[in-house]
């Protein structure tokens, strides 16, 4: 841009705004489209258009004195040798000190105030507190650092989080409220501050190990210290950089595609006769589609599953959704928004690491007359010439060459936290699994339309038949192939950000998909991981099949895979009990559990004698 345009000159008063209000000279302001992060020295805020409006000005603004006042008033190591271990505490923590440090740098200064708020605005959009419909759904790390704010500033919440706010304000002040009165009287001293925060987090009853409780004997321990090689250096030093520099976010991700679908509740049954859910439909913002759970006395004795059409289904790369840009921009997002989750996550998947790689250690055969010649019995040789030489022999490792699939659920009700934990796990356990040589391949499923795509259209067009089977476009999307390198990979799990990217979902069909890929590789031992929350929901079919259509299809195959496959078959269900369904299953009731769950399974399967 020129040197002269408004749009430099004002990255030019921010940067110096910025430098004033850091006290540190060498910061450098620049803009960007994507997430904006700050990383060191270096603030990315977002560009505005050329013609400088008001809202987009002062959201700029906003950022850029939020990493600012973050640079001046924050102790990164202070804080994270304060910082609690478990994943929702952790957020808690961040949120709260985060919102101690806009408090402080904004009083006294309404112009600086303004400009957090317009920011803070900007982060509600796409807060999951904004479409909570009971409490379970309120994030508590967005609510209790409203409170926090309420408390250090006397500002109420924002009219878009006031209802999600509203579901959870009397349990936390009944459980803390005196807590956070308190944190009043220390915001000038980040170490009181932190202290008052981790009693406030032991009084919610947060800081109680809600992942792999009995982990805390292996925490400090030798083998952690092992991990130094690979690890520390790759996964973990990224976590530690991201969680100090970069706290506040944007979530910037919807304002693409995110298109609702504006047809009202007239279309839940007759509205179907429209033919909505066209191909590209962004999908109705909110859907949560209803679980059927039916008993196995449902099961008639023969059930024949049928596609009415696989003329529109889909099997698709994800980098063919959407643009590099946009995926760099999701991946971003992901990064961000499970920074404080990812440390954890990299521990879990060191020790899931270590297990693996001691199973595949090599051991050796001494004294044999033949084989490698010992070079560490050649000094008794030298000593003692009439000694013949020793020579050791490899054994061979029982070790089975293995590949592992995990197919995600893509599904609207996964929407939120649980898509994006799985996706960062999934990430990790990919890369974990590669350095020991295990190969991933990573699949999601979902439908191309919400309530039927062009294969309802087209069973209406031919006049309704009866009975017509599966009546909507299925959707399976290759994150990452086997035989691809994660670097490589990376950045496609990113998609699963994408608001519209989610709709309904088919199981069986994904399973049978997900299983004939597996199948097809040459390796010896194959594991199919399912990560699921519910049963198959797809609207356009079960409105003109029996309720139980998908449901009793997804039982047939996985009991053909289950009993004829050579294919290892392990479920998480995230929510919902998945174990009725699969012989090997776990049901997990917080998201926050399924990155633990997903080592710990695996590990198990590892660890069996097949």
């Amino acid at each position: 841009m020129a040197a002269d345009s408004p749009l430099e000159q004002l990255r030019s008063v921010l940067g110096g705004t910025a430098r004033a209000l850091s006290d540190n000279a060498e910061v450098e302001l620049a803009f960007t489209a994507d997430t904006p992060l700050q990383s060191g020295k270096s603030i990315k805020v977002p560009m505005p258009s050329r013609a400088l409006p008001a809202d987009q000005v002062a959201e700029a603004r906003g950022f850029a004195d939020s990493f600012a006042l973050r640079m001046r008033l924050h102790d990164t190591g202070l804080h994270n040798r304060g910082a609690p271990k478990e994943p929702v505490a952790r957020a808690v923590f961040d949120a709260v000190e985060t919102a101690r440090v806009e408090a402080l740098g904004s009083k006294g200064y309404a112009g600086i105030a303004a400009n957090l708020d317009h920011a803070l605005d900007l982060r509600l959009r796409s807060d999951p507190i904004t479409r909570a419909r009971n409490r379970d759904e309120v994030p508590l790390s967005t609510a209790i650092q409203l409170l926090v704010r309420e408390r250090l500033t006397g500002q109420e919440a924002p009219s878009s989080a006031a209802l999600g706010l509203a579901m959870v304000r009397d349990w936390i002040e009944e459980r803390a409220g005196k807590d956070l009165d308190a944190l009043q009287l220390a915001i000038d001293d980040q170490q009181a501050f932190a202290s008052l925060a981790s009693r406030m987090l032991q009084d919610l009853e947060l800081t109680e190990g809600e992942m792999l409780p009995d982990d805390s004997d292996e925490g400090g321990g030798e083998d952690e210290g092992n991990d130094e090689q690979d690890d520390s250096g790759d996964e973990q030093g990224e976590a530690e950089a991201q969680q100090g520099e970069g706290d506040v976010e944007a979530r910037g991700e919807q304002r693409d595609g995110e298109e609702s679908d504006q047809q009202g509740e007239d279309e839940q049954s007759d509205g179907m006769d429209d033919g909505e859910g066209e191909e590209g439909d962004e999908g109705e913002d909110g859907v949560v589609p209803n679980r059927p759970n039916r008993p196995w006395s449902d099961l008639p004795p023969q059930f024949e599953y049928k596609p009415y059409t696989r003329q529109f289904d889909e099997e698709v790369a994800a980098t063919e959704l959407c643009d590099a840009e946009e995926l760099d921009r999701l991946r971003s997002y992901l990064d961000q928004q499970l920074v404080h989750l990812q440390g954890v996550v990299t521990k879990l998947a060191n020790r899931l690491q270590r297990r693996l790689m001691a199973q595949q250690n090599r051991s050796w055969d001494f004294d044999q007359d033949e084989g490698i010649l010992d070079a560490a019995r050649l000094a008794r040789v030298v000593v003692n010439p009439m000694l013949s030489l020793s020579y050791k022999v490899e054994r061979d490792t029982e070790f089975k060459d293995t590949v592992v699939t995990i197919l995600i659920d893509n599904s609207g009700s996964m929407r939120g936290r649980p898509i994006s934990i799985a996706a960062i796990s999934a990430d990790i356990l990919a890369r974990t699994l590669e350095r020991v040589g295990v190969k991933t391949e990573i699949l999601g499923f979902t439908t191309r339309a919400w309530k039927g795509g062009q294969a309802r259209e087209k069973w209406l067009a031919d006049g309704r038949p009866a009975q017509p089977g599966r009546l909507n476009d299925i959707r399976h999307i290759i994150y990452k192939q086997a035989d691809e390198p994660w670097r490589r990979a990376k950045k496609a799990l990113g998609l699963m950000m994408r608001e519209g990217l989610l709709k309904e979902n088919i199981d069986g069909e994904a399973l049978l998909w997900a299983h004939s890929r597996i199948i097809a590789r040459p390796e010896d031992r194959k594991i199919l991981m399912v990560i699921s929350d519910g049963a198959p929901v797809d609207d356009s079919t079960l409105s003109v099949n029996s309720g139980s259509y998908l449901e009793r299809h997804l039982r047939q195959v996985i009991t053909w895979i289950e009993g004829r496959s050579p294919v290892e078959l392990v479920a998480i269900g995230i929510g919902h009990d998945v174990t009725r369904y699969y012989q090997k299953a776990v049901t997990i009731m917080d998201a926050e559990q399924l990155a633990g769950t997903m080592m710990e399974q695996l590990a198990a399967l590892f660890d069996s004698n097949d």
